[in-house]
Formats: structure tokens, C-alpha cells, sequence
């Protein structure tokens, strides 16, 4: 199946149930006063970081998620039930934007949790109005609509070690050998053309997850080749295991060109440790002297994919060199989320109230537009009586 970093999805809060307009009816009691209850207030769409999802495939038919409407309040003052909340459950590391391409979240942890639309609050019933100068409120509130947003949600892979290269520097059967993944091999250029998950089993039980992301070429960071599109998937792991074919020679100088398009990208990638892995040795009489200086290298192992030969050293040092907090990096405590969205400063501007012949609008009268949406949200009727301002209008389409 096609790995997916990228979805685009609408999502829609609950709305608000509606207050009731009810008064007492009992035997005996001919002027039972108003006793209508709230409605509940909307379910929210919350985004949740599941650690067993790998991208974002299950969006490719999800194209909308809404979450439940609120009860309506009835009478004798009982209340709406809150609607139900959608989750919307993403792999760790899926970075939420807006359809502006603004950052609004980060969930970078397992426990990852947030709400990215509110559901709206429940009308108030007319037993909320009474006062000892106004005994028999005959209006309620009609509940106010959720949140509604389009989203852009975009992986960017939360690993302990990531594989970078050039094409056809033997990377995919190095995870083969290394992990319980089986990526695409062949003697070719961009076998891989998605990035390929592996775990890799250690001592005491502990695991490290692996990414092969596709191969480096010269401007990848400008976005040629795969580019971007997979160079963001390198930001987030703990080490780069810079596989070099060793049987092609010049180890120096394709280590240099792929360090350079790292460097050229930004986002911390060029102090990434790095540890050499030089690949292919069975094609060599004897493995070959890797000459780089850099503190950032914090080894060179030979391997050979085909005989077997170094892979253990380079399984204990990944073990060594991977911090015992799975995908997280060395250098960097990362948060369950980062919420990059500023938080309203007011409530709404006007409310909708149900009374006996219709609705009354009260606050600041909005634009005709704008409540005629408002009206048709809340199921308005024909022949319905609309209060605007202190003008009674009927309601006519």
C-alpha cells in the first residue's frame, strides 16, 4: 500500500442543543410556572496520536468528520445530552495546518490529544429566565453552532534512527538485514520511493524503530528529485546511519554531497550525529579506510548486506548510540502537542432565542447574511415571526 504523509479533511464541531420552551402542566396546577431545560452542548473533533498508525492512508476516502449535535432541553427541566465526540486518530508525529498553511498543532508524543474544532454550547431553557419581575419567560435559547475548519494534516516521522544516502548505496537491504521490514531491492536507482518502517529487536527487550526514506541527489533541498517531500522526514530522528557504497569509491566526497543537502535544508539536520555505515564490502578484498573528520560521526562500521558480515556491530551500536526515549531525539524534549493557535477573546455577538411565535435575535443585530445562515443552521420554518432590533419580520422562503 502507498505510504501517505499528507490528507486534506473538513472537519465540523456539534452543534448546541436548544433550551426548551416549557411551562409546568399538572393536575391541580393551573399556572405551573416555566420549567424547560438546557440542550447539551456539541461534541468536539479532537485529533488523537495513535502509535500504532504509520501514515495517513486511512484519510484517502475520509474526506469529512463531524461530531454529534446536542440534545435538546425538555421539560420539567431536564437537560440535552452532550453530542458525541469524533476523534480523528493520526500517526505520532502529524503536524495539523490550516487551509492558509498556518501551523495550528504538533503531536509529536503517543499522548498526544486535541481539540481542533469546539462544539457549541447549549441554549439555555426558558427556566433560566425567570426572575420575580418576569414570571413566565416565553422564550429559550437555541443552541450555537460548532467549529467547523478544512485541515492539512502532514507526517513528518517520529524514529529513533533514519538511513540517508545516495541512490543505490544498498539502504533497503540494509533495513532488510537490520529490521523486520522488506522494502523494494533491486540494482537500480530509487528503488525506494516512499519511506519504509523497521523495528529492529535488541537486548532487554528494547526496540528501535528505523525509517528508509528515498535516496539524496544534488539539489534535493531546492526540491529536486523527492526532495522536501522526504527530507522533512529526517527532522525528527535521533541519529542518521549514513550508508555509503563502499565499492564505488570517493567515500569522502558522496559523504560531503549528501551532507551538504542536509546542511542546505535547515532544521537542524547538519548536527545530526551521524554514524557511517560502509556498505557492500563483500564486492572488496578488504574494507576500505573512511578518512572524514567530524565530530558529529560518532562511528564507522563495514557491512556486508549479502554475507551478514558487520551487521551485529552495527545492531549494537545503534543500541548504543539511540537514546532510550524511542523517537525522540537526543538533544530534544518534545511536548505531547504544541497548540499554535490563538484562543478567541469574546463569545459570539448575538444570540438566537426561541419564543412562542418564532425566534428573537438579541445583542448585536448581525448582517442579513450572516443571520439568514444562522436561521436556516437552526431549522427555520416558513411563516416563522423573526425579531431583528425590535422589528418583527416574517420568515417567507
Amino acid at each position: 500500500m502507498p505510504f501517505h504523509d499528507r490528507a486534506h479533511i473538513h472537519v465540523e464541531a456539534g452543534r448546541g442543543g436548544d433550551g426548551a420552551l416549557s411551562f409546568r402542566r399538572e393536575k391541580y396546577v393551573p399556572k405551573g410556572g416555566p420549567d424547560g431545560g438546557d440542550g447539551g452542548r456539541g461534541g468536539d473533533v479532537v485529533v488523537v496520536a495513535d502509535p500504532t498508525l504509520r501514515d495517513l492512508s486511512a484519510f484517502r476516502r475520509i474526506r469529512k468528520i463531524a461530531a454529534g449535535k446536542g440534545g435538546n432541553g425538555r421539560g420539567t427541566r431536564k437537560h440535552g445530552a452532550d453530542g458525541e465526540t469524533s476523534e480523528l486518530r493520526v500517526p505520532v508525529g502529524t503536524q495539523v495546518l490550516d487551509r492558509e498553511g498556518r501551523l495550528v498543532a504538533d503531536l509529536t508524543s503517543p499522548s498526544g490529544r486535541l481539540v481542533v474544532a469546539y462544539g457549541g454550547a447549549g441554549g439555555r431553557g426558558n427556566a433560566r429566565f425567570a426572575t420575580s419581575t418576569r414570571q413566565t419567560p416565553r422564550f429559550a435559547e437555541t443552541g450555537l453552532p460548532g467549529e467547523d475548519a478544512d485541515l492539512v494534516l502532514r507526517l513528518k516521522l517520529v524514529v529513533d534512527a533514519a538511513l540517508a544516502g545516495l541512490p543505490n548505496a544498498g539502504k533497503s537491504s540494509l533495513l532488510r538485514r537490520i529490521s523486520n521490514a522488506t522494502p523494494k531491492v533491486a540494482d537500480y536507482p530509487f528503488t525506494t520511493v516512499e519511506p519504509v518502517l523497521g523495528t529492529v529487536e535488541g537486548p532487554d527487550a528494547r526496540q528501535l524503530t528505523v525509517a528508509d526514506v528515498p535516496g539524496l541527489i544534488e539539489g534535493a533541498a531546492e526540491g529536486a528529485g523527492l526532495g522536501h517531500e522526504f527530507l522533512a522526514h529526517l527532522e525528527r530522528a535521533s541519529l542518521f546511519v549514513h550508508v555509503l557504497d563502499a565499492a564505488e569509491g570517493d567515500l569522502e566526497e558522496r559523504f560531503r554531497a549528501v551532507d551538504g543537502e542536509l546542511a542546505a535544508y535547515g532544521a537542524g539536520l547538519a548536527e545530526r550525529s551521524q554514524l557511517v555505515v560502509l556498505n557492500k564490502i563483500d564486492l572488496l578484498p578488504e574494507p576500505p579506510a573512511f578518512r572524514y573528520e567530524d565530530e558529529r560521526i560518532a562511528g564507522v562500521v563495514a557491512v556486508s548486506c549479502v554475507t551478514g558480515a558487520g551487521i551485529d556491530e552495527l545492531k549494537r551500536r545503534l543500541f548504543e548510540l539511540c537514546p532510550v526515549e524511542a523517537g525522540e531525539p537526543a538533544e530534544q524534549t518534545l511536548p505531547d502537542y504544541l497548540d499554535y493557535r490563538p484562543r478567541p477573546s469574546r463569545g459570539p455577538a448575538f444570540r438566537i432565542l426561541r419564543t412562542d411565535r418564532g425566534y428573537r435575535v438579541v445583542g448585536t443585530p448581525p448582517s442579513p447574511e450572516e443571520l439568514e445562515e444562522a436561521l436556516r443552521r437552526i431549522g427555520v420554518r416558513r411563516g416563522a415571526e423573526v425579531e431583528v432590533d425590535g422589528e418583527a419580520l416574517e420568515w417567507s422562503e
